[in-house]
């Protein structure tokens, strides 16, 4: 009786999970064919991948171009792509060695070991010329192709603020849930300009060659090898950045050559508010998060740079007359530490004197215990200075991804505490800026008091090179310094570098003339052996009396006397000045 019993719930349960298989197939191959599980595969798409043999010539996704709409992100190759199948039949073998300054041996080892297409980029010789392309495909014969591979750039110029593409399906599927024709395999921008323009980038369809194939490997339907491609002459989009080629190429072969490892340096159009080049350190490494970190639009300790804003102060409310002198043989909290004498104000801005500071901004707080913030903004230095507005149906469209928003006072009370106030005032305890915020500070002063968005991306294009969206100029909110106050300011920073004793005399023999301001910024790091770690900056503009260009290079964690940044700023304004020289 027991086992019978046992016998019938044995039944029962392997009946119940036969039911259940015949369920799950009938999903599969019945009624969720187009849309299989949370992330909607296409099964029947999936399948017939399974027995297709391709060569991807495009992935159809849009592209970036700099200014001058050269290329950024992908590269075009020429390459011969032989199909395995070649193998299996008579063809004409002689004339593509001929063609391709081949032995035949050679080609017919590469197809006795292929399981997929060949493709190749390279002989003996070199790499595969156009003209040989064109001969190869007078052959017409079907299994030997020339085309031109369109490669992502692994190494791109300006990857971090350029970004990166990867499969995140639950992104995809997340960001665009009325997208069902995408694959789950479709790559998706995850940072950077990558991930602010991805919508106008997703691929509409790839180009390919393709040919089906039975379980041997075998072509399925003959030799025939399909070509597909989107002819669709607006699409994919491109994205045309502000970016100079050239400028963002040798800007970054700077930062090598001088082995900055943290860091990195930011260059501006200061008419037009755009970035020529970016560059962040350490290299972006896909496998590492941390390496993503882009420091140029990261909020950092920029120490005597933020002396440029109590000086900016102190003109608008009348305490920089020539004849009032500092004591800067006293160091910030008033105590004897330095030897640099008795300073005015364009001279202690020079030498960089903490104590003329210092005096400036316990005078200035007596008056306004706000106005060292609200100085900060007038410089846009307490907001995002990425370009920001309505783009089609999105109201808050923000170019920079991630962009940081500078910082001044960390708490109120810090207002009344003289200790405080004076560490303030040098660009340290809760002083945090990014040095785009700075470079645009710069290139605000250059231009008299003009306050503007920084644009990193010009336009929109049609894949015909026609407009589809352009992004205009647009000036920051809020008050912004006076003519008076700029041109004072220019005469200060100019002081910098003209001055016997100034912080930026280094620069007075380069080909155009600097104006700038460096800073020194304790960061509460250590090395190993105990050495205080330093943020070392230079930020500037050039040529000093018509400005063009406004930089900021920053050495981040560095030991005291070894910072490259002085050597990185000088070696940049020579490169600007060769390639604008050779451009005439």
């Amino acid at each position: 009786m027991k086992l019978r019993k046992r016998m019938i719930w044995i039944s029962i349960l392997i009946t119940s999970a036969l039911f259940l298989l015949l369920v799950r197939l009938a999903e599969i191959q019945l009624f969720f064919t187009e849309s299989f599980s949370k992330w909607n595969v296409n099964l029947i798409q999936e399948s017939v991948k399974q027995r297709t043999e391709e060569v991807q010539i495009s992935d159809g996704r849009g592209a970036f171009l700099d200014r001058n709409g050269k290329p950024l992100t992908i590269s075009q190759k020429p390459a011969i792509v032989l199909f395995p199948f070649l193998k299996k039949q008579p063809w004409p073998i002689k004339d593509a060695a001929d063609i391709l300054n081949m032995s035949e041996m050679e080609i017919n080892h590469k197809l006795e070991r292929a399981k997929k297409p060949i493709i190749l980029t390279k002989n003996e010789k070199g790499s595969i010329s156009n003209m040989m392309l064109e001969k190869i495909n007078k052959l017409k014969y079907p299994g030997i192709y020339g085309v031109y591979i369109e490669k992502t750039k692994k190494s791109r110029l300006a990857s971090h603020t350029i970004g990166m593409t990867n499969q995140d399906p639950q992104l995809l599927r997340n960001k665009y849930p009325h997208k069902k024709e995408l694959s789950i395999s479709t790559k998706i921008g995850t940072f950077g300009l990558e991930r602010t323009f991805d919508e106008f980038l997703l691929p509409e369809q790839d180009t390919k060659l393709l040919y089906h194939v039975d379980g041997l490997g075998n072509p399925l339907f003959g030799m025939d090898v399909k070509y597909t491609a989107d002819a669709n002459p607006f699409y994919p989009l491109q994205i045309k950045t502000t970016l100079n080629k050239e400028m963002q190429k040798s800007l970054e072969q700077i930062l090598d050559d001088h082995h900055l490892k943290k860091g990195g340096a930011v260059l501006l159009d200061i008419e037009k508010s755009s970035v020529l080049g970016i560059a962040s350190k350490p290299n972006l490494n896909m496998a590492s998060q941390k390496t993503r970190q882009n420091y140029m639009l990261t909020p950092m300790y920029p120490g005597s740079v933020f002396k440029t804003v109590i000086a900016t102060a102190a003109i608008e409310t009348g305490l920089d007359h020539p004849s009032k002198t500092f004591n800067c043989n006293l160091n910030l909290y008033g105590k004897p530490g330095e030897d640099k004498g008795k300073l005015n104000l364009e001279e202690g801005f020079a030498q960089s004197c903490n104590y003329t500071f210092t005096s400036l901004a316990h005078q200035l707080m007596k008056k306004d215990d706000s106005i060292i913030e609200d100085t900060s903004r007038k410089l846009g230095l307490t907001e995002q200075v990425g370009w920001e507005g309505s783009l089609f149906h999105q109201d808050d469209f923000k170019q920079l991804y991630h962009e940081g928003t500078g910082a001044i006072w960390g708490d109120e009370h810090d207002k009344k505490v003289k200790k405080a106030i004076a560490q303030t005032a040098i660009g340290q305890k809760n002083v945090k800026l990014t040095p785009l915020e700075i470079a645009n500070m710069m290139a605000t002063i250059a231009r008299g008091g003009e306050k503007k968005q920084v644009k990193v991306a010009d336009q929109i294009e049609y894949k015909n090179g026609t407009l589809m969206a352009s992004f205009k100029d647009q000036d920051l909110s809020g008050d912004t310094i006076d003519r008076y106050t700029a041109q004072r300011l220019q005469k200060l920073l100019r002081k910098v570098v003209t001055s016997r004793k100034g912080t930026g005399r280094r620069f007075r023999d380069l080909p155009f003339d600097v104006s700038g301001k460096s800073g020194t910024a304790e960061t509460g790091k250590l090395t190993k052996d105990k050495k205080r770690l330093y943020h070392k900056w230079f930020a500037g503009y050039f040529p000093a009396d018509k400005p063009k260009y406004a930089l900021v290079v920053v050495d981040m964690d560095t030991p005291e006397g070894k910072a490259a940044t002085n050597a990185i700023f000088y070696d940049i304004v020579k490169i600007v000045y060769k390639i604008e020289k050779n451009k005439t």
